[in-house]
């Protein structure tokens, strides 16, 4: 099993920055993928940023050049830096990691970003 905690959630006003962090215990192995999915009020959720064990990254189009994905392999924690955040970067925040072979996908129970115009 594996167990995902987030923290760095908040209000910021547009324009402002936020920092999540992902921290990941249990049995993890050592090539994986981690991340951020996003869901705002009636929207389906969505990928925001994946980065693998190795460090190769993924950012959907909505947040390049703003956010910023990043891991400490030797915390098992992933990071999200948010800059430049905009109204509609409001949601519930989603840290996954998904393990290879065979492909398993785990959830934290999310963290709320809310950005005020």
């Amino acid at each position: 099993q594996v167990q995902l905690v987030e923290s760095g959630g908040g209000l910021v006003q547009a324009g402002g920055s936020l920092r999540l962090s992902c921290a990941a215990s249990g049995s993890i192995s050592r090539i994986n993928v981690m991340g951020w999915h996003r869901q705002a009020p009636g929207n389906q959720r969505e990928l925001v940023a994946l980065i693998t064990s190795g460090g190769s990254t993924i950012y959907a189009d909505s947040v390049k050049g703003r956010f910023t994905i990043s891991r400490d392999n030797a915390k098992n924690t992933v990071y999200l830096q948010m800059n430049s955040l905009k109204p509609e970067d409001t949601g519930v925040y989603y840290c996954i990691l998904t393990k290879t072979e065979p492909t398993i996908n785990y959830w934290g129970k999310g963290t709320l970003v809310t950005v005020s115009s």
